[in-house]
């Protein structure tokens, strides 16, 4: 069989073409081994008389909806605020969850940290990757602050790539909880390819799926990334599982992001920050303090947004440098925000504002290593631009949160309260919010200064006079 490495699409013959995705050239060979049960024991083949066997006393039966119950099976508290944030409130009894992120940027780290801290549940932690003798020096690592010490036996390690033999050792130890690093390191006696192949990869997670379904035990796959930073193995891989975590950061930066990619039960829009130490990842609940650089006064092209991921605020700095192109092309650079966004709101400063920035080179930062996708940096992004442009510092005090629109209006933006008490709690004086804003708000709650702007220049005349 030829399997698409993007999509997951099957066909009998090689393709250049998916037929699905669009792809060319991602059809790669596989060998699939003949199922050994027939076909009208698990799957209700037609018999000669043409009706439908019998499937037995365990198939699934036609109900209707309002006989479903609705209630919720109790999360399982994972004792860690931002993961039990990005889960949705906790981890399913039953789920699996697929957990990626660049080498070395601590996915066994926080797997570990997190079994640790879990002193209530029988756990299997399943390497493929590690011996024994390593989980447990970090394990030691981990322990000096983690409140579980190291000598606990609710915690069970086995080193094993066979899936039989991992089925075998569930079987034994009964576990609560079940943790794989890597799935690509897995492998099964019923396909004939290599571990980590897109066959193996998908039989070994459809079987640890049906574990988890069947058992209620929920599963946790750890699994590698591409260097384009897609999760490796087929796209299959992100269909089968629940729920899609990724991991993200810059080695060099001491802040990760745990962010949900996919998520059956809960939103995808929250993400979880932690600051990695020599003693492992700790928890950053007020991410504002350290996005901030605390001396930034004097210093050109620096605005301070009030942004929202998911349903946290947190300030944000945005740094931005101008400088005359040295070619004949000028260039435009945005890291951590989108760049076509940066291209439009260039757009929207030299058609509406009348700043001339044709022949400029435009560097954009968000600092700490942050990706930010909320709207409202727009008018953080055109002050901290016009600031480096005209080589004038913002001043201390102010911050601001509003989506800018073609025209050069400034819109309004959701959950502005939230956005201002985090401004106030953090000691800024000032805040720029859209004036479309201002009629839904008690001005008296707030001991910070308002001052609503309709369009761009508003904004730019408040900030530089």
């Amino acid at each position: 069989m030829y399997v698409c490495d993007n999509c997951g699409q099957e066909s009998a013959k090689w393709i250049g073409k998916c037929p699905a995705c669009g792809q060319w050239n991602t059809y790669k060979e596989i060998k699939v081994k003949a199922s050994p049960q027939p076909l009208s024991k698990g799957q209700g083949a037609l018999g000669n008389s043409g009706g439908i066997s019998d499937r037995g006393s365990n198939a699934a039966k036609v109900l209707r909806l309002k006989d479903i119950s609705a209630h919720d099976d109790p999360r399982i508290d994972m004792h860690d605020a931002e993961l039990n944030r990005v889960l949705g409130g906790g981890l399913v009894p039953g789920s699996i969850v697929l957990l990626g992120g660049e080498p070395g940027i601590g996915k066994s780290t926080l797997s570990l940290q997190t079994m640790l801290n879990l002193t209530d549940k029988r756990i299997l932690y399943v390497s493929g990757e590690e011996s024994a003798h390593q989980l447990k020096m970090r394990a030691q690592r981990l322990s000096v602050v983690s409140s579980s010490p190291t000598d606990t036996d609710n915690l069970m390690i086995l080193c094993e790539n066979s899936l039989e033999a991992i089925f075998e050792h569930i079987k034994d130890v009964q576990p609560e909880l079940v943790v794989v690093d890597s799935i690509q390191t897995i492998s099964t006696e019923d396909v004939e390819s290599s571990a980590g192949s897109i066959a193996q990869v998908r039989e070994c997670a459809s079987a640890l799926l049906r574990f988890a379904k069947t058992s209620g035990v929920p599963v946790i796959l750890i699994g590698h990334i591409t260097k384009e930073g897609t999760l490796a193995g087929p796209k299959i891989l992100e269909h089968i599982v629940d729920t899609v975590i990724q991991f993200e950061g810059d080695q060099h930066y001491m802040y990760r992001i745990l962010r949900s990619i996919k998520n059956r039960f809960g939103s995808t829009s929250e993400l979880g920050i932690y600051e990695m130490q020599q003693t492992g990842l700790r928890q950053v609940s007020n991410p504002s303090e350290l996005l901030l650089t605390e001396e930034h006064d004097g210093l050109s092209g620096v605005a301070i947004s009030s942004a929202i991921e998911g349903v946290r605020p947190f300030l944000v700095e945005t740094q931005a440098l101008v400088s005359s192109a040295a070619y004949g092309t000028p260039q435009r650079t945005a890291t951590g925000f989108d760049q076509r966004r940066l291209n439009m709101l260039l757009a929207v400063l030299e058609k509406r504002v009348g700043f001339k920035l044709m022949q400029k080179d435009v560097f954009l930062n968000i600092a700490g290593g942050l990706r930010v996708t909320d709207m409202a940096m727009d008018l953080s992004v055109i002050a901290a631009v016009l600031s480096s442009n005209v080589d004038t510092p913002i001043e201390s005090g102010w911050c601001m949160a509003g989506e800018v629109g073609l025209s050069g209006e400034v819109r309004p933006i959701a959950r502005i309260e939230q956005r201002i008490s985090e401004a106030e709690k953090l000691g800024f004086s000032h805040i720029i919010i859209p004036k479309y804003n201002l009629s839904s708000l008690n001005r008296k709650k707030f001991n910070i200064e308002l001052v609503p702007v309709r369009k761009v220049e508003e904004a730019l005349r408040a900030l530089f006079g």
